[in-house]
């Protein structure tokens, strides 16, 4: 087990994740990447353009593949747009509007903090951050690791945040295969604990009888109650996944170091602030967006 030591550590590194997490996340909710993604012939709403934009580093993959990687989604919701996004428009096609979606984005959030020195700073400490992890066994940070790095700030700024954010989920997901549970019943004990209601996890495409034989599941384990309310052993289930991968994205910002850690949390709190007080995003979610 960590010392406390450890712990204060693991602790910065789960507050840098959510402090980049909407960084990265504007691709997703922006009206800008909707539109780019409109002019590729994507059809329009959130999970069309959503898939097609964090699929695309993997290649034209097909269902498999991008249900594997993302992985709490139902195979059915992930057939509904992998892989018809392809016939749209090919992965580098898609790429390269993703950038164009982030560009203008940022530009309509931040405004002229765009071009400050404040930016360019966190840009730079951000990739070494991303540069320092190691991807084996880590599809999703690889694949966007292996895209070319752009020169302007802002965009390295969101590739990076995009690389970590990768490099956490694709440990994520490890750390829920070591505590034992399958995609849908990683939704469930994450709703029992009060991540967020169960309606919110409905996105993910799992139907009510799925869902019910889930909890059946995790009842029989010891993990959830009936009502659907997580045991005491379901808690702690929950809290060593979360800890198991805080310890997996810990290495990147251990090569940082402490005091650049410190820095770049300095840094990013402006534009933070800038993204979460848009309204973008939504208040409710299965992240924790915009909960430090």
């Amino acid at each position: 087990m960590p010392d406390h030591k450890d712990q204060i550590k693991l602790g910065r590194v789960r507050q840098l994740w959510h402090l980049l997490e909407p960084l990265h996340a504007v691709v997703y909710f922006a009206p800008e990447a909707f539109e780019e993604a409109n002019r590729l012939g994507i059809k329009s709403g959130r999970w069309p353009s959503y898939f097609a934009w964090r699929a695309a580093p993997l290649g034209a993959v097909g269902c498999e593949q991008v249900a594997s990687a993302f992985y709490s989604f139902s195979p059915e919701t992930v057939r509904e747009h992998i892989p018809s996004i392809w016939n749209a428009a090919g992965p580098e096609t898609v790429l390269a509007a993703r950038h164009r979606a982030v560009d203008r984005a940022y530009r309509a959030l931040l405004g002229d903090r765009i071009d400050s020195p404040e930016l360019a700073e966190a840009a730079v400490l951000a990739r070494r951050t991303a540069e320092a992890a190691v991807h084996a066994g880590r599809p999703l940070a690889a694949a966007n690791a292996a895209q070319p790095w752009p020169d302007a700030p802002h965009l390295m700024l969101w590739q990076a945040a995009t690389i970590l954010r990768e490099h956490r989920g694709d440990g994520h997901l490890a750390a829920l295969l070591i505590a034992g549970l399958d995609p849908v019943e990683s939704l469930v004990s994450f709703a029992a604990i009060g991540a967020a209601p169960e309606e919110t996890f409905g996105s993910r495409g799992w139907s009510d009888k799925e869902w019910v034989a889930a909890r059946e599941r995790l009842t029989g384990r010891g993990l959830v109650e009936p009502d659907g309310t997580a045991t005491d052993a379901g808690r702690a289930l929950r809290a060593e996944v979360e800890r198991h991968t805080d310890e997996l994205a810990a290495a990147p910002w251990q090569a940082l170091g402490a005091a650049d850690m410190d820095r770049l949390g300095d840094l990013l709190g402006d534009y933070w602030v800038a993204v979460i007080g848009s309204g973008m995003l939504p208040g409710t979610n299965t992240l924790g967006i915009g909960k430090v």
